[in-house]
C-alpha cells in the first residue's frame, strides 16, 4: 500500500496524484477520463474509461454453432447467469437451431430476472435485471430448505396414501428449487467480488461464504433426491398390492426422521443451537440403523430399496448441514456455546526449572 498526500489547488479543490506505474499500465494520457465510484466502506475506486465502460455494459456472446450437443447451450447460459453476467447474446453464423431455441426459452423460465430482450433468426439477446438489494441470502437459504422439505413431505405422503397426483405435484416443485438455487449462487459469487453487494445480501463474513455455497448445493441435492423418491412412488403404482402396509409405515417413519434432520439443521444455522445440532447427528445414526434393518428384511418389490437408500442420502446431507451449524456457532458464540466452552483470556506462567551444579 502506497501513501500519498492530498494537495489543495485553487480555493476549494483537493487533488491527489495517480501512481505513475498504474498510469503507464493503463495507458492514460493527459486529458483522458477516469471514473470514480464511492464504495460502501468509504473507499474510492478509480477506473480507466475502458474498464468502466466495459463494466457498465459488457456483452457476453455464446456461439450457438459450437454448442452442438444436447443441453450444452442451456448449461452455458446457466453458468453465465451464475457468474453475474447481465447481457448474454446467443449467436449463430446462419440460423440458431430449433432445439437450441427451445433450450434457451426453457432455461429463461428457470432463471429469475433473465428475459429475452431481442430475437432474430441468428441472434437471441438475453438480459438480466436483478436488484441484489431485494434479496437476503438467509431468506433464500430458508426458502430453498422449505421447498426441498415440502417435496420430500409430499413424496412420503403420496407413498402412504397412494396419492399419485400428489407425487406429480412434488415433482413439479423442483423447478422452483432450481430458480432459488441459481439466484442464490449468483448473488453469492457477486458478493465475493463486490463488497457492497455482500453487505446488501448479508454475506459479510468471508469465512462463511464457502460453507454457504456447500449448504446451497446440498439443499438443491436434497430437492433432487426428494423428486427421485416421488418418481419412485409413481413407478411403484403397478406393484402397490404387493407392498405390505408395515413396510410403507417403516419407510414413512424413516422419512419423517430424515425430514426432521433437514428442517432442524437449517434452523440451527441461524439459531446457533449446538445441542440441537448434535442431537441431529445422533438421529442420523439411528436412521442408518433403521435403514439397514429394513433392507435386510424388505420385500422383493422394485423401488422400495431405492427409496430407503435415497432417504439415507438426504439424512447424510442434513447431518452435514448440522455439522456446519455447530462450527458456525463456535465461530460466532451462538446459543449454548458459553456453557460448553469457557474462554480463558490469560496464559498461565509455568514454573521455570532451576538446575544446580551437582
Amino acid at each position: 500500500m502506497e501513501g500519498r498526500k492530498v494537495q489543495k489547488v485553487g480555493y476549494s479543490t483537493i487533488t491527489v496524484s495517480l501512481p505513475s506505474k498504474w498510469v503507464k499500465q493503463n495507458k492514460i494520457r493527459p486529458g483522458d477520463l477516469v471514473f470514480i465510484s464511492i464504495e460502501k466502506d468509504g473507499t474510492l475506486r478509480i477506473m480507466p474509461s475502458q474498464i468502466a465502460l466495459r463494466e457498465e455494459a459488457e456483452e457476453y456472446i455464446i456461439n450457438a454453432d459450437a454448442c452442438n450437443e444436447p443441453g450444452m447451450v442451456e448449461r452455458v447460459i446457466i453458468g453465465s447467469y451464475i457468474l453475474g453476467r447481465d447481457v448474454i447474446r446467443v449467436s449463430s453464423q446462419s440460423r440458431i437451431r430449433g432445439e437450441c431455441v427451445h433450450e434457451i426459452r426453457r432455461i429463461v423460465r428457470k432463471l429469475i430476472g433473465l428475459g429475452i430482450l431481442e430475437e432474430t433468426p441468428n441472434h437471441i439477446l438475453l438480459q438480466c435485471s436483478i436488484d441484489p438489494t431485494k434479496f437476503k441470502l438467509d431468506m433464500l437459504i430458508r426458502r430453498l430448505a422449505v421447498v426441498a422439505s415440502t417435496i420430500l413431505s409430499d413424496a412420503l405422503q403420496a407413498l402412504v396414501e397412494g396419492n399419485y397426483a400428489m407425487a406429480e405435484e412434488a415433482i413439479s416443485r423442483e423447478d422452483e428449487v432450481d430458480m432459488i438455487y441459481y439466484l442464490a449462487v449468483r448473488l453469492l459469487l457477486s458478493a465475493q467480488m463486490k463488497p457492497d453487494i455482500a453487505e446488501q445480501i448479508g454475506a459479510t463474513d468471508a469465512r462463511f461464504i464457502p460453507a454457504i455455497r456447500l449448504i446451497l448445493q446440498y439443499l438443491e441435492l436434497v430437492a433432487d433426491y426428494s423428486e427421485d423418491i416421488a418418481r419412485e412412488v409413481l413407478e411403484l403404482k403397478i406393484y402397490r398390492d404387493k407392498v405390505p402396509k408395515d413396510s410403507i409405515k417403516t419407510i414413512f417413519d424413516i422419512g419423517e426422521m430424515t425430514r426432521t434432520i433437514l428442517d432442524k439443521a437449517v434452523d440451527c444455522l441461524f439459531t446457533g443451537d449446538i445441542k440441537v445440532a448434535n442431537s441431529l447427528l445422533q438421529l442420523k445414526e439411528t436412521i442408518e440403523i433403521e435403514c439397514n434393518k429394513f433392507l435386510q428384511v424388505a420385500p422383493v418389490v422394485p423401488h422400495l430399496r431405492s427409496i430407503v437408500s435415497t432417504l439415507q442420502k438426504i439424512a447424510d446431507k442434513g447431518a452435514t448441514i448440522a455439522e456446519i451449524a455447530i462450527n458456525r456457532s463456535l465461530e460466532t458464540h451462538g446459543k449454548g456455546v458459553d456453557e460448553i466452552l469457557r474462554v480463558v483470556r490469560h496464559v498461565r506462567q509455568l514454573p521455570v526449572a532451576k538446575f544446580t551444579k551437582g
